[in-house]
């Protein structure tokens, strides 16, 4: 990572999750560790250098990074064009604001199911990103669900970045992996690189599991086509984000408040001072004593 102040980086990247909102596991929302999204945000800003660039879903936030990093000079080299597609209004929203908020005028997010098909009126992008459920429970069909947008957004010309679950003690890992390259294969697109074994999370009850940067590209014989259609098939949605979780859910909504950097009174309870000079150190009106 050469040309890059790493200090200056990293609290780019604590920036950026200081804005996120908190991860939802029971739709597969599990956040990478701080060190891992640094090196993914600068490798995706390399990687897609002057490139339009879509993700499909993006919990972790690497796409601010990629967008923060370029807008601050942190890192020499970014996209041209950040666009996210996300179910959660929390997800959209947070990066919308923050875009506002930096002035990073190449970046926006809109909401999107990805059992729909892609909205008609979406630009054609260069490139794709998704880390997507990992399809641990569904032979790695949510994942594929993914990818298929992905290649959409590209229309059927261009490359992506999918990052999925990659650990030799996991070895249900490895059969989504095949999974995965055979789709994306019939799709026309070929395994053009893999970086394995590459991230961790932030996850209770497997922290050492790992997932890989899997990047496919189109073949030459691939031709310009956007077809989308929604998923219905119940072989697809079976277990979609786990072990019997079944998309019920077309969006997660957020509960408007009025400063999202501020901890919610529902977090937390007060449990007051008795000692009578603290007591006094307030005005008796004070919202303490209220």
């Amino acid at each position: 990572m050469s040309e890059i102040n790493l200090k200056n980086a990293m609290n780019t990247i604590s920036d950026v999750i200081q804005n996120r909102p908190r991860a939802l596991r029971e739709f597969d929302q599990i956040y990478m560790k701080a060190g891992d999204m640094m090196m993914q945000s600068e490798f995706v800003a390399r990687w897609a250098k002057n490139k339009h660039l879509c993700f499909i879903g993006d919990g972790d936030a690497i796409s601010v990074c990629v967008a923060l990093l370029d807008r601050r000079k942190d890192v020499p080299y970014g996209p041209s064009k950040i666009t996210v597609l996300d179910f959660d209004e929390r997800i959209v929203n947070a990066i919308n604001t923050f875009a506002e908020k930096e002035k990073i005028g190449h970046l926006d997010a809109r909401l999107y199911n990805v059992l729909e098909k892609l909205p008609d009126d979406l630009d054609t992008y260069d490139c794709f990103y998704t880390n997507p459920p990992w399809g641990q429970y569904n032979d790695g069909t949510s994942v594929s669900a993914f990818v298929d947008r992905g290649i959409e957004a590209v229309s059927n010309i261009g490359e992506g970045l999918i990052v999925i679950g990659d650990d030799p003690e996991a070895l249900w890992t490895h059969n989504v992996l095949a999974k995965v390259q055979t789709r994306s294969l019939a799709k026309g697109f070929y395994v053009a690189r893999m970086q394995p074994e590459l991230h961790l999370y932030h996850l209770d009850d497997a922290p050492d599991l790992k997932s890989c940067n899997l990047l496919v590209r189109s073949l030459g014989s691939n031709k310009e086509v956007r077809e989308s259609l929604p998923i219905d098939d119940p072989e697809v949605l079976h277990n979609f984000y786990g072990r019997l979780q079944v998309p019920r859910v077309r969006y997660v909504r957020e509960v408007p408040r009025l400063n999202r950097d501020k901890a919610t009174e529902y977090e937390y309870t007060l449990e007051l001072l008795e000692d009578e000079a603290c007591r006094n150190f307030y005005a008796p009106d004070t919202a303490f004593y209220s």
